[in-house]
């Protein structure tokens, strides 16, 4: 899978669980889209699923925008053998 394609992968996962088609990669959830913990829990829960890898809780507080966390999915993804392609 493409970097492109994880990135526009991960964006319609998150656009459905807080109900926001329309967000820059770089908007922060909380402070410009109003993600709360339990809207938070639901994308790192969606994303194990979806991907089938498990992001440590060390990572959360570092998953604020699209951006960190396409980069956080695809270093685990990797790091797990299922290699994303730039």
């Amino acid at each position: 899978m493409s970097e492109t394609e994880l990135r526009s992968q991960l964006k319609d996962l998150i656009a459905n669980i807080i109900e926001i088609d329309d967000f820059n990669d770089d908007d922060n959830f909380v402070t410009d889209l109003g993600v709360d913990s339990m809207m938070a829990l639901e994308i790192v829960a969606r994303i194990e699923k979806t991907y089938r890898i498990r992001i440590p809780e060390e990572y959360f507080a570092q998953m604020k925008t699209l951006n960190e966390i396409v980069g956080i999915t695809e270093e685990i993804m990797q790091a797990s053998n299922q290699p994303v392609k730039r």
